[in-house]
Order: C-alpha cells, then sequence, then structure tokens
C-alpha cells in the first residue's frame, strides 16, 4: 500500500496553469525527488500538498485519507512535515524554543491546566524539553539551544529547520531544496545528515533540489517537471541518459 498517491493534480493561477495533471504514488521508506527548472511548478506541489493552496483538480491521498481541503494544520498532525526554500525560523527565539514550538499542536494538556500550571502541564512541558534536547543532539545544535536563531550560521539554520519539522513526528517530509546558499562542505553534510535521519526516524522523504550532487546521491527514483508538466520519471541512472531532461534542465547545469 502506498503512504501517499497523488493523481491528476492541476492548479491555475489567474489564467496560467502551474501544475498539470501531476502524479505521484510514494511507498513508506522511499526517498524521492522532483527536479526541474525555475518555475517548473516544484514548490507549488508541495504548497498543494500541505494546504498552501487548494488545487484546481485532482486528489492527494494520505494513508487512505484525502488531503484536498483539509486545512494546513491537520495535514501537518496527519503526519506530513515540511521545510521551505527560504528558510523560515522563529528568528527572534531561541534554538530551542523553535523546537518546542513545533510540537505544541499535539500537547495533552487542557487550557485550564495551562493557566493555572497544574501538575499535567508542567510534566508535558518537561516531556517536550527533553524531547527538544534530543533533537538538537542528533542535529548537533545541542550547545546552541539557547542562541537566537538568527544568530546561527546558515548551515546550522538549515539543520535547525529540518529538526523543527521531525519535531511533528511527521512519516512524510517533504524538503524544498535543503541545499540552497549551502558550501560544499556543507553539502556533503547535508547528504549525509538526509541519510542519517531517513533512517533513523523511518521517514518517507520527497526533494525538491537543484543540486545534482543531492539528487543524484540520496534519490531512488526521480520525477522531472517543466513547466508545470512531467516530462520525464526513473532511477538517477535513467534520467541522465533522457535526452528531454538533457535539454530541459540537466543540460542547463552542464553548460554552467
Amino acid at each position: 500500500m502506498n503512504l501517499m498517491t497523488i493523481s491528476n493534480l492541476t492548479h491555475w493561477f489567474s489564467g496560467l496553469r502551474a501544475v498539470t495533471d501531476f502524479n505521484l504514488s510514494l511507498k513508506k521508506g522511499e526517498l524521492v525527488a522532483i527536479i526541474g527548472p525555475n518555475g517548473a511548478g516544484k514548490t507549488t506541489i508541495f504548497n498543494l500538498i500541505t494546504g498552501v493552496y487548494r488545487p484546481t483538480s485532482g486528489q492527494i491521498n494520505f494513508e487512505g485519507k484525502e488531503l484536498v481541503g483539509l486545512p494546513t494544520n491537520q495535514i501537518i498532525t496527519s503526519g506530513i512535515a515540511r521545510t521551505f526554500q527560504n528558510i523560515r525560523l522563529f528568528k527572534e527565539l531561541s534554538v530551542l524554543d523553535n523546537i518546542r514550538i513545533a510540537q505544541y499542536a499535539s500537547v495533552c494538556y487542557s487550557p485550564l491546566e495551562a493557566i493555572f500550571h497544574l501538575p499535567g502541564f508542567h510534566k508535558e512541558e518537561e516531556k517536550i524539553r527533553l524531547r527538544s534536547m534530543e533533537l538538537l543532539q542528533i542535529f548537533d545544535l545541542e550547545d546552541q539551544a539557547y542562541t537566537i536563531s538568527k544568530n546561527l550560521p546558515y548551515g546550522q539554520q538549515r539543520r535547525l529547520e529540518i529538526a523543527r519539522a521531525l519535531a511533528t513526528q511527521p512519516k512524510l517530509l517533504l524538503l524544498d531544496e535543503p541545499a540552497a546558499g549551502m558550501n560544499p562542505a556543507e553539502v556533503e553534510h547535508l547528504i549525509e545528515l538526509i541519510q542519517m535521519i531517513r533512517k533513523q526516524f523511518q521517514l518517507t522523504i520527497l526533494l525538491i533540489e537543484h543540486q545534482m550532487r543531492v539528487v543524484m546521491g540520496i534519490a531512488e527514483r526521480i520525477k522531472v517537471v517543466d513547466f508545470g508538466q512531467t516530462i520525464a520519471e526513473g532511477t538517477p541512472i535513467e534520467i541522465q541518459k533522457n535526452p528531454r531532461v538533457i535539454e530541459a534542465y540537466l543540460g542547463e547545469e552542464e553548460s554552467k
């Protein structure tokens, strides 16, 4: 059984068709990449999956549940988390608080317990703190727990954003250009990090990425989109040899 099935997903923006009949099936534990030139519709697909946009037509089924029409918060609590092309941290809050906030959608204490700081509130808050510190340790950020997040180096901000996504305990993680802006050493560390969290957290990962070193190094399957349409799908080796992909995307990279 597929973890997620996307069928005939289409989305229009003011007369412009951004995504056309997009189809994708994800099995549990897979790591699949979506690639394509800028403006191809890749991030729009992520926004449709997470409820930021409502598709013009099509279905998104996750663990047997239809997601189209659900608000973003319900989609997140169903087991889907994402990062963004442009880092979106709570920049004025500490590293620890960024992780803590991500867990409040599933707290067990009541508003009354929170208002009066009853034992149930303190017990749950300590559980959240410990869980947050565990994540920071995994991402080598525990020494920065009380640092204001905007003061972190760029690569550490990227790691914090992924850690915050994992704090929601997702089954499916959507990574939108996680290597953007990273230097070669940071990219190598990112590749290792993605492979590690996939195994440790038993995640299914859907990845958007421009750096072919990342995509070809970790993706099991690749879908290539151009002007909102899927032009190719296959293994990394098949995609590298596909003439349409070379013309639309990989050739552009090689010419730089």
